[in-house]
C-alpha cells in the first residue's frame, strides 16, 4: 500500500516545537515531503541554526513518521536555505 503525503502531514501536525509549542507543519519548518517506494524523505529547517531542540525534533519526527503503516524508512535533510521566516499568520499567533 502506497503511503499518502496527507498521512505524513497529519503526523507532522502532532509534532510540536518544544519552545514555541506549535507543530512543525504549522510553523512552516517542513519544506518538502517526498515519498519513494514507501521511504519518506523530508526536507526541513529549524527556527534558528542553533536550535537547541533540533536533534530532539528530528528524532521525534522520525519516530512518529515510522509508525505510519507501510513506511520503510524516514530520511530527514536539514537545510537553512532559505532561512526560516514566520508567516504573517504565525507572527500574529506568536504575538510578534
Amino acid at each position: 500500500m502506497a503511503i499518502q503525503k496527507e498521512s505524513a502531514i497529519e503526523v507532522l501536525k502532532k509534532v510540536n516545537d518544544p519552545e514555541l509549542n506549535i507543530d512543525v507543519w504549522t510553523l512552516g519548518l517542513i519544506y518538502d515531503i517526498n515519498i519513494n517506494e514507501n521511504n519518506l524523505n523530508i526536507k526541513m529547517t529549524f527556527t534558528t541554526p542553533m536550535c537547541p531542540y533540533g536533534p530532539w525534533l528530528v528524532e521525534d519526527i522520525k519516530k512518529k513518521l515510522s509508525e505510519i503503516k507501510g513506511v520503510n524508512s524516514v530520511n530527514i535533510e536539514i537545510t537553512f536555505n532559505p532561512p526560516w521566516q514566520p508567516s504573517e499568520e504565525l507572527r500574529a499567533m506568536l504575538g510578534v
